[in-house]
């Protein structure tokens, strides 16, 4: 089994470079199709990396802290405006950092030129490793399915399905044994013929089944002293909820139609939102507690097709920058951006609130979990206003949902069971 692994390198953009740095990453893009890369570019060609599933460049400028100014309350300090370069990949991060510098080093030099501390005289991968940060949450959606898996099995489904009778599908087939065997021998004979690729996984990386269980039980026992404030921590949290400023006006419907602009490309859309943590300790103090808690909930228990009881999800993660004074959130997902936001509406504002109610202006809460994003109309102005246009965004698998991803992968189980009875070899067909 092989882990994935993000990586988010960030960097300020120099004085004065914003412009060109903005043309640039523009000419990374399928013309006609603002944000969606084009696989090829003559800058970053993403599609020379086989173990790359998302990625994408995107310029942190952060409007919202204004709003720290109706309240009369001081505003975080102005900081600098950021390029986040961010993605997912199977195995350790710093090995696909590796591949960009050797394979893409020219390209990525002239995009990191735009940011301060690079030059000509720089080392690409010792810069990028140094500005890469730590993750604090990362979600995927199924721990172990690789780019190369994906593509795969999608081949297979494609070779298959056109050789199933029209009919099949829907239980006419007269004897699907007979019917699972002839295509099973029709794999065996690509396979012979080089025509259809099914690679065993990969070995499971030293250490990684260790390290995954010493995480499962270490992070309890070191949250497990914190039970001793929590009475004091709700009293606190309770009290700060009943006087939090709530902001959340009707975003600026031109900007809501540049996104939008950005958006329905393909199956997928990526989603980039920055805001800043209320002000005072408590909340940053409160943060990285319910971050790390998301996380081991990620790791050990939503690792396997869902987020809690969201499944449209491939990627996700929340980022710490600037002091944990403001937190990225960066994700993949299936649909369109309204059927996203009413997933988590319907299927789980807790988790939502748990995170995104220590943001400032988050419509008000109860005990961190009920209200907030309950408040529907409140919520979607407010992720709007929050949410950032994603200059470049590179997907792997194109035309693929996770529904696709999940029924191919039933398929090469089906391929590689030893036996079915009538009614599993019917069903299986069916997948086709």
């Amino acid at each position: 089994m092989t882990p994935q692994s993000p990586f988010t390198v960030l960097a300020a953009v120099a004085a004065g470079r914003e412009g060109a740095l903005r043309a640039l990453l523009d000419g990374m893009n399928v013309a006609g199709k603002a944000g969606t890369a084009d696989p090829a570019n003559g800058v970053l060609p993403f599609g020379l990396f086989n173990k790359l599933h998302y990625a994408r460049f995107a310029l942190l400028d952060d409007s919202t802290l204004a709003d720290f100014d109706l309240f009369g309350l001081p505003r975080p300090q102005a900081p600098p405006l950021y390029l986040v370069f961010l993605g997912v990949c199977d195995g350790a991060a710093d090995a696909q950092l590796a591949e960009f510098a050797h394979f893409a080093g020219r390209g990525l030099s002239r995009i990191f030129s735009h940011c301060e501390g690079f030059n000509t005289s720089t080392d690409l991968l010792t810069w990028m490793k140094s500005h890469d940060v730590h993750v604090d949450t990362h979600y995927v959606n199924r721990i172990g399915r690789t780019v190369r898996q994906v593509r795969e099995e999608s081949a297979l489904q494609k070779a298959l399905s056109a050789r199933v009778p029209r009919g099949s599908a829907h239980g006419t087939v007269s004897d699907p044994q007979v019917l699972r065997q002839a295509l099973l021998d029709f794999v065996k004979d690509e396979q012979a013929a080089g025509g259809l690729a099914l690679t065993e996984p990969e070995s499971t990386p030293p250490g990684w089944d260790l390290r995954n269980a010493i995480h499962f039980v270490m992070i309890p026992l070191m949250l497990l002293p914190l039970l001793l404030v929590l009475p004091f921590a709700l009293v606190i949290l309770r009290r700060q909820e009943k006087t939090d400023p709530e902001h959340c006006p009707r975003p600026d419907a031109a900007a809501v139609r540049a996104m939008q602009g950005l958006e329905d490309h393909d199956l997928t859309n990526s989603f980039t939102a920055l805001g800043a943590v209320k002000p005072g300790w408590f909340r940053r103090a409160l943060v990285p507690v319910i971050l790390l808690l998301i996380d081991y909930a990620a790791r050990h228990f939503f690792g396997k097709g869902h987020l809690a009881r969201i499944q449209t999800i491939h990627f996700a993660r929340w980022v710490f920058i600037d002091d944990r004074r403001r937190v990225l959130f960066a994700s993949d997902y299936d649909g369109s951006h309204e059927s996203y936001m009413d997933d988590f509406v319907n299927k789980a504002a807790w988790g939502l609130n748990l995170v995104f109610s220590n943001g400032f202006g988050w419509p008000r809460t109860e005990w961190l979990v009920f209200g907030g994003a309950r408040h529907e109309q409140r919520f979607k102005h407010y992720q709007r206003r929050h949410q950032l246009p994603t200059q470049v965004w590179y997907r792997a698998y194109p035309g693929l949902t996770l529904g696709d991803l999940e029924r191919n992968r039933r398929i090469r189980a089906g391929v590689d069971a030893d036996r079915m009875d009538d009614a599993q070899a019917l069903a299986w067909l069916r997948l086709l």
